[in-house]
């Protein structure tokens, strides 16, 4: 990694950061409406991943799909005025939190529904000979649902150019792993075929440097491949819930992927980006009062 890049990993992990704390203080003050499932934690994944994506690529994600949205557009008032339900947003308030749709990005709080929508963009884009990718992410909890095995198959079936990210960050909202998920995780899309590799790391350059290779082997048109995340989520399942032990989440804090990143960067560089990016998230703040005002 050269030092810009570093840079710009520190600035799309601790953006995402920002963001969604900035959106949890809202809700909790009562200024937002619905519900938001923030990647608090897991943003390391987004940035990773989505740094080996190229024009054309496509994107499925899930109810926690800001980090992925924010690290593949980077369309910050797009999301903060769609989540406010405003006609800016990227959907012109009409998705909110979980349902957005940009320039080959989509989210769905269906678990599960989207894996099928992604095979189905992948067999397209295979057919079209496009040479784009399309990546899934999905949770740990998601492999309860039959409609993903179904998806996996056919994907190897046909040696579609689809990589399925599965994000286990050890519970089902708030039912751990052990309680909801039998055998091996990784044997499952090793079943239908596909080559699952399996990271625990919440350093972006690891991830990185452990998804660029399969990015190339999808392009090359060597079929699926399945990336297993262990992770953790350091925010609660949604804007408030979460049923944890506070002893367990502090001790996790020791790898919160911000803090781990932040090391990578002299103090006073990494300072200047953090403050880039208040700037950045209060602009668009401001913009937002200033419009609904006009």
């Amino acid at each position: 990694m050269s030092q810009e890049q570093t840079e710009q990993f520190f600035r799309k992990l601790s953006f995402i950061r920002l963001f969604e704390s900035h959106l949890l203080e809202q809700f909790s003050w009562g200024k937002l409406s619905g519900t938001t499932h923030t990647c608090i934690g897991q943003e390391a994944n987004a940035v990773g991943i989505t740094a080996s994506m190229g024009r054309g690529d496509v994107v499925f994600s899930n109810h926690r799909c800001h980090g992925h949205y924010l690290a593949f557009t980077d369309d910050a008032f797009g999301l903060l005025a769609e989540i406010m339900g405003r006609e800016e947003g990227v959907c012109r308030g009409w998705g909110g939190s979980q349902h957005l749709c940009r320039d080959g990005f989509y989210s769905n709080g269906i678990q599960g529904g989207i894996v099928a929508n992604a095979v189905g963009a992948a067999l397209a884009e295979k057919h079209a000979e496009t040479g784009a990718v399309t990546t899934v992410f999905l949770g740990d909890g998601t492999l309860g649902e039959g409609l993903v095995y179904e998806s996996m198959n056919l994907a190897a079936l046909w040696s579609l150019p689809v990589l399925f990210v599965i994000e286990h960050n050890g519970y089902a909202q708030s039912t751990p792993t052990r309680l909801q998920l039998a055998g091996e995780l990784e044997a499952r899309p090793r079943a239908f075929g596909i080559p699952t590799l399996s990271l625990a790391s919440n350093d972006a350059d690891a991830v990185h440097a452990a998804v660029a290779p399969l990015f190339e082997q999808i392009r090359a048109g060597e079929g699926p491949r399945c990336f297993v995340s262990h992770t953790y989520r350091l925010g609660p399942h949604s804007k408030g819930d979460d049923h944890r032990d506070p002893a367990e989440i502090e001790a996790r804090r020791t790898f919160d992927p911000i803090r781990l990143y932040r090391t990578k960067l002299p103090e006073t560089r990494a300072t200047e980006i953090e403050q880039a990016n208040q700037n950045r998230l209060a602009e668009i703040v401001n913009r937002l009062a200033e419009s609904e005002g006009s």
